[in-house]
């Protein structure tokens, strides 16, 4: 690709055309750490909540589990316990690529697939970290819907996302504070201005009480937040 469609040192992508396949696979937590504020903490924060909900049995699943480095975090987190976790994932190269760095993990699966017409089993927690932004707003409310079910009685589904602001000046306010936190990681004007332009219409967020409404929708009632920082946000939902 052209020096100008650059989003990152590694990665280039075209306007309206970001994927996840080609090279961003093998540089993909690099350049995450550098674009989402918290990114490993929030791992952290996955992993110690998998306390209250997966016992000896538990089925997990990561609904976009890229390379499977959160997968890898909860079941170190659960050492000990007989936890069973299946990482979906649409990207036949991250499925690639996680299986690879995943070799020692037994506990773990990789399925390339699509989580609308996964067939889950019943499970005890359910995983999307920053994923469910990457699916066309049409059919959020099915996934949803299919997770609640899919979630045994007491079960969690722990949502990550980017989220919008409640209004124009705040979503200006948030905008300019993660221009910053890009700048200061390293990454140049220039990338950002292409990555902005390569996510549209692939990255669409919805603001922290549409994605409310529609865990609410699903049948959620009991939903708190569990992460913020700027606008990326952390919910744990409860069936």
């Amino acid at each position: 690709m052209e020096d100008n469609d650059q989003v990152d040192e590694h990665i280039a992508a075209k306007n309206a055309r970001w994927s996840f396949g080609g090279s961003v696979p093998t540089h993909f937590e690099s350049h995450i750490e550098k674009s989402v504020p918290g990114y490993r903490h929030g791992h952290e924060t996955v992993a110690r909540l998998s306390d209250f909900f997966l016992t000896d049995g538990s089925q997990v699943y990561e609904i976009g589990s890229s390379t499977g480095a959160l997968s890898r975090r909860i079941i170190d987190w659960n050492d000990g316990k007989r936890v069973k976790l299946t990482g979906i994932e649409i990207e036949p190269a991250m499925v690639e690529q996680a299986r690879e760095l995943s070799s020692g993990y037994d506990q773990i699966t990789y399925e390339e697939g699509d989580a609308l017409s996964f067939p889950f089993e019943p499970a005890d927690l359910i995983v999307a970290y920053y994923t469910v932004q990457f699916i066309r707003p049409a059919v959020r409310q099915q996934l949803f819907d299919k997770i609640y079910e899919s979630l045994n009685w007491g079960g969690a589904f722990i949502l990550f996302e980017k989220v919008r602001g409640p209004d124009a000046r705040f979503q200006d306010i948030l905008t300019t504070l993660y221009t910053d936190f890009k700048l200061s990681n390293g990454l140049s004007e220039k990338e950002i201005v292409q990555k902005t332009r390569s996510l549209k219409g692939v990255l669409e967020p919805f603001s922290s009480q549409g994605n409310r409404d529609m865990l609410t929708r699903a049948g959620f009632v009991d939903t708190m937040t569990v992460f913020r920082d700027l606008s990326f946000e952390g919910t744990l939902s409860i069936k």
